[in-house]
Protein backbone atom coordinates (compact mmCIF):
# COMPACT_ATOMS: atom_id res chain seq x y z
CA UNK A 1 0.00 0.00 0.00
CA UNK A 2 1.37 3.66 -0.66
CA UNK A 3 0.54 6.46 1.65
CA UNK A 4 0.48 9.84 0.14
CA UNK A 5 3.24 11.84 1.46
CA UNK A 6 3.25 14.77 3.89
CA UNK A 7 4.56 17.13 1.35
CA UNK A 8 2.28 20.03 -0.57
CA UNK A 9 0.46 17.69 -1.89
CA UNK A 10 -1.32 16.15 0.90
CA UNK A 11 -4.54 16.97 1.51
CA UNK A 12 -5.81 18.50 5.25
CA UNK A 13 -8.53 20.45 6.87
CA UNK A 14 -7.12 24.31 7.18
CA UNK A 15 -6.01 24.57 10.90
CA UNK A 16 -5.81 27.96 13.15
CA UNK A 17 -2.01 28.29 11.90
CA UNK A 18 -3.47 28.36 8.47
CA UNK A 19 -5.96 31.33 9.34
CA UNK A 20 -3.25 33.45 11.46
CA UNK A 21 -0.88 32.98 8.32
CA UNK A 22 -3.72 34.28 5.85
CA UNK A 23 -4.97 37.03 8.33
CA UNK A 24 -1.78 38.10 8.94
CA UNK A 25 -2.16 37.93 12.68
CA UNK A 26 -1.16 35.25 15.68
CA UNK A 27 -2.90 32.14 16.37
CA UNK A 28 -3.97 33.56 19.72
CA UNK A 29 -5.59 36.58 18.36
CA UNK A 30 -7.42 34.03 16.20
CA UNK A 31 -8.49 31.76 19.15
CA UNK A 32 -9.40 35.68 20.91
CA UNK A 33 -11.45 36.76 17.71
CA UNK A 34 -13.23 33.45 16.65
CA UNK A 35 -13.89 32.86 20.67
CA UNK A 36 -15.50 36.16 20.74
CA UNK A 37 -13.57 37.84 23.09
CA UNK A 38 -13.83 41.43 23.99
CA UNK A 39 -10.05 42.79 23.62
CA UNK A 40 -9.86 42.29 19.96
CA UNK A 41 -10.28 45.04 17.80
CA UNK A 42 -13.43 44.98 14.89
CA UNK A 43 -11.18 45.18 11.96
CA UNK A 44 -8.94 42.30 13.04
CA UNK A 45 -11.89 40.28 13.74
CA UNK A 46 -13.26 40.43 10.52
CA UNK A 47 -9.91 40.01 8.78
CA UNK A 48 -9.72 37.10 10.78
CA UNK A 49 -13.44 36.26 10.15
CA UNK A 50 -12.94 36.66 6.47
CA UNK A 51 -9.71 34.56 6.23
CA UNK A 52 -11.41 31.38 8.22
CA UNK A 53 -14.39 31.46 5.69
CA UNK A 54 -12.43 31.42 2.84
CA UNK A 55 -10.23 28.66 4.05
CA UNK A 56 -13.12 26.71 5.03
CA UNK A 57 -12.01 26.74 8.70
CA UNK A 58 -14.05 25.43 11.39
CA UNK A 59 -12.74 25.80 14.74
CA UNK A 60 -13.13 22.56 16.60
CA UNK A 61 -16.10 22.97 19.49
CA UNK A 62 -14.84 20.63 22.09
CA UNK A 63 -10.97 22.48 21.86
CA UNK A 64 -13.80 25.70 22.00
CA UNK A 65 -14.99 24.83 25.44
CA UNK A 66 -12.07 23.63 26.83
CA UNK A 67 -9.95 26.93 25.79
CA UNK A 68 -12.54 29.44 27.03
CA UNK A 69 -14.87 27.20 29.15
CA UNK A 70 -17.73 28.49 26.69
CA UNK A 71 -19.56 26.99 22.98
CA UNK A 72 -20.67 29.99 21.91
CA UNK A 73 -23.57 27.60 21.41
CA UNK A 74 -27.33 27.76 22.31
CA UNK A 75 -29.73 24.84 22.14
CA UNK A 76 -33.17 24.11 20.58
CA UNK A 77 -35.51 21.67 21.61
CA UNK A 78 -38.39 21.14 19.13
CA UNK A 79 -41.55 18.35 18.03
CA UNK A 80 -40.33 16.25 14.55
CA UNK A 81 -43.24 18.11 12.98
CA UNK A 82 -43.46 20.29 9.45
CA UNK A 83 -45.63 23.14 11.20
CA UNK A 84 -44.95 26.59 9.81
CA UNK A 85 -44.90 27.39 13.23
CA UNK A 86 -41.45 26.02 14.22
CA UNK A 87 -39.61 26.79 10.73
CA UNK A 88 -40.89 30.45 11.58
CA UNK A 89 -39.45 29.84 15.37
CA UNK A 90 -36.46 28.48 14.08
CA UNK A 91 -35.90 31.70 12.29
CA UNK A 92 -36.17 33.86 15.15
CA UNK A 93 -33.65 31.49 17.24
CA UNK A 94 -30.93 31.81 14.81
CA UNK A 95 -31.26 35.06 13.73
CA UNK A 96 -30.86 36.78 17.45
CA UNK A 97 -28.51 33.78 17.89
CA UNK A 98 -26.08 34.91 15.38
CA UNK A 99 -26.63 38.62 16.05
CA UNK A 100 -25.20 37.57 19.67
CA UNK A 101 -22.08 35.71 18.19
CA UNK A 102 -23.80 32.18 18.82
CA UNK A 103 -24.30 29.41 16.90
CA UNK A 104 -27.79 27.06 17.15
CA UNK A 105 -28.27 23.27 18.12
CA UNK A 106 -31.51 21.63 17.52
CA UNK A 107 -32.39 18.69 18.77
CA UNK A 108 -35.55 17.56 17.88
CA UNK A 109 -38.33 15.00 19.25
CA UNK A 110 -40.55 12.56 17.40
CA UNK A 111 -42.93 12.56 20.69
CA UNK A 112 -44.14 14.64 23.71
CA UNK A 113 -42.86 11.64 26.13
CA UNK A 114 -40.78 12.41 29.18
CA UNK A 115 -37.75 9.99 28.10
CA UNK A 116 -38.29 11.59 24.39
CA UNK A 117 -37.83 14.93 25.86
CA UNK A 118 -35.03 14.17 28.41
CA UNK A 119 -33.16 12.66 26.04
CA UNK A 120 -33.36 15.91 23.72
CA UNK A 121 -31.93 17.74 26.65
CA UNK A 122 -29.17 15.23 27.39
CA UNK A 123 -27.73 15.41 23.82
CA UNK A 124 -27.82 19.56 23.86
CA UNK A 125 -25.94 19.24 27.39
CA UNK A 126 -23.63 16.58 26.28
CA UNK A 127 -22.81 19.38 23.46
CA UNK A 128 -22.07 22.15 26.34
CA UNK A 129 -24.51 24.54 24.63
CA UNK A 130 -24.46 27.61 27.23
CA UNK A 131 -28.52 27.36 27.37
CA UNK A 132 -31.78 25.84 25.85
CA UNK A 133 -35.09 27.03 24.21
CA UNK A 134 -37.81 24.69 24.83
CA UNK A 135 -40.09 25.19 22.14
CA UNK A 136 -42.10 21.64 23.25
CA UNK A 137 -45.14 21.36 25.84
CA UNK A 138 -43.82 20.03 29.02
CA UNK A 139 -46.78 17.85 29.74
CA UNK A 140 -45.42 15.84 32.89
CA UNK A 141 -41.96 17.13 34.48
CA UNK A 142 -39.99 14.02 35.35
CA UNK A 143 -36.97 14.47 38.92
CA UNK A 144 -34.97 14.36 35.19
CA UNK A 145 -35.94 17.01 33.63
CA UNK A 146 -36.04 18.81 36.61
CA UNK A 147 -32.07 18.10 36.98
CA UNK A 148 -31.62 18.97 33.27
CA UNK A 149 -33.25 22.21 33.45
CA UNK A 150 -31.51 23.49 36.51
CA UNK A 151 -28.30 22.74 35.41
CA UNK A 152 -28.71 24.29 31.71
CA UNK A 153 -30.33 27.79 31.58
CA UNK A 154 -33.78 27.17 30.35
CA UNK A 155 -36.54 28.99 28.68
CA UNK A 156 -39.90 27.14 27.56
CA UNK A 157 -42.35 29.09 25.03
CA UNK A 158 -45.62 27.43 25.57
CA UNK A 159 -46.09 28.55 29.01
CA UNK A 160 -45.14 25.18 30.70
CA UNK A 161 -42.05 25.07 33.03
CA UNK A 162 -39.82 23.34 35.75
CA UNK A 163 -38.93 25.19 38.93
CA UNK A 164 -35.70 26.68 37.16
CA UNK A 165 -36.63 27.53 33.62
CA UNK A 166 -37.90 30.88 32.57
CA UNK A 167 -41.32 31.33 30.38
CA UNK A 168 -41.54 33.66 27.11
CA UNK A 169 -45.06 33.20 25.80
CA UNK A 170 -47.67 34.66 24.01
CA UNK A 171 -51.52 35.33 26.35
CA UNK A 172 -53.14 32.36 25.16
CA UNK A 173 -56.25 33.18 26.70
CA UNK A 174 -56.05 36.72 25.28
CA UNK A 175 -55.70 34.71 21.55
CA UNK A 176 -59.47 33.22 22.50
CA UNK A 177 -61.12 36.56 23.99
CA UNK A 178 -59.88 38.61 20.54
CA UNK A 179 -61.18 35.67 18.40
CA UNK A 180 -64.82 35.15 20.55
CA UNK A 181 -65.54 38.78 20.82
CA UNK A 182 -64.47 39.90 17.29
CA UNK A 183 -67.45 37.08 16.09
CA UNK A 184 -70.22 38.00 19.22
CA UNK A 185 -69.21 41.43 18.26
CA UNK A 186 -70.37 41.03 14.56
CA UNK A 187 -73.74 39.91 15.81
CA UNK A 188 -73.46 36.31 16.01
CA UNK A 189 -75.28 34.08 18.98
CA UNK A 190 -72.99 31.76 20.30
CA UNK A 191 -69.28 30.82 18.79
CA UNK A 192 -68.29 27.18 18.39
CA UNK A 193 -65.13 25.82 18.99
CA UNK A 194 -62.49 23.21 17.34
CA UNK A 195 -59.94 22.96 19.81
CA UNK A 196 -56.25 21.93 19.77
CA UNK A 197 -55.17 18.08 21.61
CA UNK A 198 -56.26 19.26 25.39
CA UNK A 199 -52.23 18.28 26.43
CA UNK A 200 -50.91 21.12 24.87
CA UNK A 201 -50.78 23.76 27.54
CA UNK A 202 -51.88 26.39 24.47
CA UNK A 203 -54.76 24.70 23.45
CA UNK A 204 -56.23 24.01 26.52
CA UNK A 205 -55.81 27.69 27.72
CA UNK A 206 -57.75 28.52 24.11
CA UNK A 207 -60.46 26.79 25.20
CA UNK A 208 -60.83 27.83 28.90
CA UNK A 209 -60.91 31.29 27.60
CA UNK A 210 -63.24 30.73 24.92
CA UNK A 211 -65.27 28.73 27.39
CA UNK A 212 -64.72 31.81 30.02
CA UNK A 213 -65.79 34.89 27.56
CA UNK A 214 -68.98 33.01 26.54
CA UNK A 215 -69.84 32.38 29.91
CA UNK A 216 -69.01 36.44 31.27
CA UNK A 217 -71.30 37.16 27.75
CA UNK A 218 -74.75 34.92 28.54
CA UNK A 219 -74.46 33.17 25.65
CA UNK A 220 -74.61 29.68 25.38
CA UNK A 221 -71.31 27.41 25.15
CA UNK A 222 -71.50 24.66 22.51
CA UNK A 223 -70.19 21.13 22.49
CA UNK A 224 -66.54 21.40 22.12
CA UNK A 225 -64.86 19.73 19.13
CA UNK A 226 -61.48 18.53 19.40
CA UNK A 227 -58.52 18.11 16.31
CA UNK A 228 -54.74 17.56 16.41
CA UNK A 229 -53.46 20.54 14.61
CA UNK A 230 -53.95 19.23 11.44
CA UNK A 231 -55.63 19.94 8.34
CA UNK A 232 -57.57 16.62 8.32
CA UNK A 233 -58.72 17.02 11.87
CA UNK A 234 -60.03 19.91 10.63
CA UNK A 235 -61.82 18.61 7.95
CA UNK A 236 -63.64 16.02 9.94
CA UNK A 237 -64.59 18.69 12.86
CA UNK A 238 -66.21 20.62 9.58
CA UNK A 239 -67.92 17.78 8.48
CA UNK A 240 -69.94 18.01 11.72
CA UNK A 241 -70.66 21.67 11.93
CA UNK A 242 -72.05 22.18 8.83
CA UNK A 243 -74.46 19.60 9.36
CA UNK A 244 -75.51 21.51 12.28
CA UNK A 245 -77.82 24.68 11.06
CA UNK A 246 -77.73 26.72 14.18
CA UNK A 247 -73.96 26.97 13.32
CA UNK A 248 -72.77 30.72 12.12
CA UNK A 249 -69.29 31.51 13.71
CA UNK A 250 -66.40 28.78 14.45
CA UNK A 251 -63.57 29.89 16.05
CA UNK A 252 -60.51 27.07 15.52
CA UNK A 253 -57.93 26.62 17.51
CA UNK A 254 -54.89 26.67 14.86
CA UNK A 255 -54.98 28.41 10.90
CA UNK A 256 -54.21 24.48 9.56
CA UNK A 257 -57.22 23.13 11.34
CA UNK A 258 -59.51 26.30 9.90
CA UNK A 259 -58.09 25.38 6.79
CA UNK A 260 -60.01 22.02 6.58
CA UNK A 261 -63.04 23.49 8.54
CA UNK A 262 -63.75 25.45 5.40
CA UNK A 263 -62.85 22.71 2.99
CA UNK A 264 -65.75 20.81 4.70
CA UNK A 265 -68.54 23.47 4.91
CA UNK A 266 -67.45 24.49 1.22
CA UNK A 267 -68.39 20.77 0.23
CA UNK A 268 -71.93 20.84 2.04
CA UNK A 269 -72.82 23.65 0.66
CA UNK A 270 -71.93 26.27 3.65
CA UNK A 271 -70.75 29.41 2.37
CA UNK A 272 -67.87 31.13 4.35
CA UNK A 273 -68.49 34.07 5.89
CA UNK A 274 -71.96 34.11 4.18
CA UNK A 275 -73.32 31.13 6.44
CA UNK A 276 -70.50 30.31 8.54
CA UNK A 277 -67.33 32.73 9.70
CA UNK A 278 -64.65 30.59 10.56
CA UNK A 279 -61.32 32.11 12.80
CA UNK A 280 -58.24 30.93 12.95
CA UNK A 281 -54.86 31.08 14.84
CA UNK A 282 -51.37 32.10 14.22
CA UNK A 283 -51.47 33.69 10.76
CA UNK A 284 -49.06 31.27 9.17
CA UNK A 285 -48.28 32.30 5.73
CA UNK A 286 -51.14 30.71 3.75
CA UNK A 287 -54.00 32.25 5.71
CA UNK A 288 -53.56 35.22 3.66
CA UNK A 289 -53.95 33.49 0.34
CA UNK A 290 -56.44 30.32 1.45
CA UNK A 291 -60.11 30.83 -0.34
CA UNK A 292 -61.73 33.20 1.71
CA UNK A 293 -58.56 34.76 2.89
CA UNK A 294 -58.45 33.52 6.60
CA UNK A 295 -59.45 35.86 10.00
CA UNK A 296 -57.17 35.26 12.34
CA UNK A 297 -54.96 35.60 15.72
CA UNK A 298 -51.66 35.87 14.84
CA UNK A 299 -48.87 34.80 17.12
CA UNK A 300 -45.14 36.15 16.30
CA UNK A 301 -43.23 33.45 16.44
CA UNK A 302 -39.89 34.60 15.17
CA UNK A 303 -40.22 37.48 17.58
CA UNK A 304 -41.03 35.05 20.42
CA UNK A 305 -37.90 33.01 19.40
CA UNK A 306 -35.72 36.28 19.34
CA UNK A 307 -36.93 36.99 22.87
CA UNK A 308 -36.29 33.95 24.04
CA UNK A 309 -32.52 33.77 22.97
CA UNK A 310 -32.57 37.57 24.57
CA UNK A 311 -33.66 36.18 27.75
CA UNK A 312 -31.75 32.92 27.76
CA UNK A 313 -28.79 34.49 27.16
CA UNK A 314 -29.17 36.95 29.87
CA UNK A 315 -30.00 33.58 32.30
CA UNK A 316 -26.82 32.27 30.88
CA UNK A 317 -24.30 35.32 31.92
CA UNK A 318 -25.71 35.62 34.78
CA UNK A 319 -27.52 32.08 36.57
CA UNK A 320 -28.72 34.21 39.91
CA UNK A 321 -30.86 36.23 37.36
CA UNK A 322 -34.32 36.23 38.98
CA UNK A 323 -36.51 34.47 36.59
CA UNK A 324 -39.01 36.37 34.24
CA UNK A 325 -42.27 35.53 32.86
CA UNK A 326 -42.83 38.17 29.99
CA UNK A 327 -45.99 37.65 27.85
CA UNK A 328 -46.33 38.69 24.13
CA UNK A 329 -49.74 40.53 23.15
CA UNK A 330 -51.08 38.88 19.92
CA UNK A 331 -53.27 40.71 17.03
CA UNK A 332 -56.12 39.79 15.29
CA UNK A 333 -56.22 39.53 11.44
CA UNK A 334 -59.75 40.35 10.29
CA UNK A 335 -60.24 39.50 6.72
CA UNK A 336 -62.51 37.93 4.75
CA UNK A 337 -63.78 34.37 6.86
CA UNK A 338 -65.34 36.44 9.26
CA UNK A 339 -68.70 38.37 8.89
CA UNK A 340 -72.10 39.29 10.23
CA UNK A 341 -74.64 35.75 10.54
CA UNK A 342 -77.12 35.33 8.10
CA UNK A 343 -80.64 36.91 8.38
CA UNK A 344 -82.88 34.99 10.80
CA UNK A 345 -84.57 32.49 8.90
Amino acid sequence: MVRESGGSGASRPPGMADVAKAAGVSAQTVSRALGGHPNVRSATRARVVAAAEQLGYRRNNAARVLSSGRSRTVGLVTLATGFPSQAALLAGVERAAHEAGYSVSTATTASLDTSAIEAALLRLAEQHVEGVVLAVPLIHVSPRIEQLTAAVPTVTIDGSRTAATEVVAVDQGRVAELAVRHLLGLGHETVWHVAGPQAWLDAASRAAAWRSVLEAEGRAVPPQLDGDWSAASGYRCGLILGKIPDVTAVFVAGDEMAFGVVRALHELGRRVPDDVSVVGVDDIPLAEYCSPSLTTVAQPFAHIGALAVGHLLRLAGDPGAARESPTVEPELRVRASSAPPPPAR
